[in-house]
């Protein structure tokens, strides 16, 4: 299953933090890498747990995903804005 995601990785002290807002996980690691790998990782697992208890449609619902066409889609365009206070 290919999931459209979005990924935002930060660092927090000696941690980076990896975030998928989508799906509501989140995940550290010792460097960017490291920690989107956990991220990846930890997705993955609660899917195929997800899908083993017959739960990940209505999760994935829930999350704003639809299936159209074979395919998982997003049911709402996200926008990002970048801000800096002075």
């Amino acid at each position: 299953m290919e999931l459209p995601i979005t990924i935002e990785v930060w660092q927090k002290e000696k941690w980076f933090v990896a975030k998928c807002s989508e799906l509501d996980f989140i995940s550290q690691g010792k460097t960017r890498e490291e920690a989107k790998q956990h991220l990846l990782e930890v997705i993955e697992i609660q899917c195929e747990e997800m899908s083993a208890m017959g739960t990940l449609d209505d999760y994935l619902g829930e999350c704003g995903y639809r299936t159209q066409d074979g395919q998982l889609t997003q049911q709402a365009e996200k926008y990002f804005e970048l801000l800096k206070q002075v």
